[in-house]
């Protein structure tokens, strides 16, 4: 048979394979309508539901001055930021309140605060920060420290005779920043755009060990094996089905849910995009291949990829920033194609980059794709041996 002629065949049984997958998947409705929520209802709650930012931060007083300067730094506590959860009796029930999780904050006011400002006097305000929920704790320890410094400010200012209007001419150093890529800090884009990479990464392990494992449970693969068909052409389906599969989900999380409902903004090439995604998705595949050969069941797949993917979505960037963790651990996570794939994904949609700037991301991306496939590949073959 000439080379062309073998060709030809062994891309007629790429085909058929592959459509079989898509039957079989198609016809595990259980399996169907965990992707299809996954990729629509939970990516739609994700990005109306998760707020990462300081807001409506419980706030208890203790006012024990009541005078016109105390209700006036209690007003700069304003909502969306904070919510005014009511005044203190005693001092002490702030404390109780804090450790029943009651609120997070607890403002004391001194007597004598009104006039020891009107004296000219040094005088303090004491606040005390649940940080139970560290990042929102500190967050609002920061607020409150801003709000306390720019009353403080104009305070000094009007005492020594400057208005409102005249404060343009006084020298001070003034921090105007800019922000880029999303300028309203929409929280909704990167939320729905985080779960999303987190959907495709799972269920990028997931399915394909899942379909090489119900070839197993149903004894199927002994006879796949004795047909003409190579191990090759026996894993390389599932992971193209599966593959087109997630392509798809992903196309309905970002038309039907991303761009219609949270405006996510898509400011680079959508090709792009997708032939990367697909290019994750296969590198990934490995790791799901990998999961087939030493688990029998898809009880045990499943609990082989929570194993696998949990570390790598936790460590990925997604959550906190990779220059916050610890030196070997970032060295770890360099060996992830999810943390490269991040980078690709945030920077076609949000910042509109192309190849020429995501090239090295790619190459590294390509590069642990193929070695994990590769391994995935040995070991698959390995296990027939």
């Amino acid at each position: 048979m000439r080379a062309s002629d073998r060709l030809i065949v062994w891309c007629r049984r790429l085909a058929v394979m592959t459509h079989k997958e898509l039957l079989q998947l198609f016809r595990d409705i259980p399996l169907m309508g965990f992707l299809v929520y996954s990729f629509t209802l939970s990516v739609y709650v994700t990005g109306n539901g998760i707020q990462t930012q300081l807001k409506n931060a419980g706030l208890l007083v203790s006012d024990a001055d009541q005078s016109a300067s105390s209700r006036e730094l209690i007003s700069r506590f304003h909502p969306p930021y904070f919510r005014f959860d009511g005044e203190l009796s005693h001092p002490n029930d702030g404390l109780l309140r804090l450790d029943r999780g009651r609120s997070m904050m607890v403002l004391d006011i001194p007597v004598r605060f009104h006039e020891a400002l009107i004296a000219g006097e040094p005088t303090a305000v004491q606040l005390l920060v649940d940080t139970t929920n560290s990042p929102q704790g500190l967050s609002a320890a920061g607020y409150a420290a801003r709000i306390v410094g720019q009353f403080s400010q104009e305070l000094i200012m009007t005492r020594n005779g400057r208005t409102s209007s005249s404060w343009e001419t006084v020298p001070m150093i003034l921090s105007d920043h800019r922000v880029w890529f999303n300028q309203d800090q929409n929280e909704t884009w990167f939320e729905s755009i985080s779960h999303l990479l987190r959907m495709i990464t799972i269920f990028a392990v997931l399915l394909p060990a899942a379909a090489l494992v119900r070839e197993k449970e149903r004894g199927t693969v002994e006879q796949l094996l004795v047909s003409p068909l190579t191990p090759v052409q026996i894993m390389l389906p599932k992971v193209v089905a599966m593959t087109l599969v997630i392509l798809g989900a992903t196309a309905v999380a970002l038309f039907g849910v991303m761009l219609p409902i949270f405006g996510v903004p898509v400011r680079g090439s959508m090709a792009l995009l997708f032939f990367l995604t697909a290019l994750f998705i296969v590198a990934t595949a490995g790791i799901g291949v990998f999961a087939s050969t030493v688990t029998k069941n898809q009880a045990q797949v499943g609990m082989m990829t929570l194993l696998v993917v949990a570390p790598m979505l936790l460590l990925s960037g997604i959550f906190t920033p990779l220059e916050t963790m610890p030196v070997w651990v970032r060295y770890l996570m360099a060996l992830s194609p999810l943390r490269y794939f991040i980078e690709i994904a945030t920077g076609i949609l949000l910042k509109g980059v192309g190849l020429e700037m995501l090239w090295s991301q790619t190459l590294a991306m390509v590069a642990l794709g193929s070695s994990l496939f590769g391994f995935g590949l040995w070991r698959f073959r390995k296990q027939f041996q």
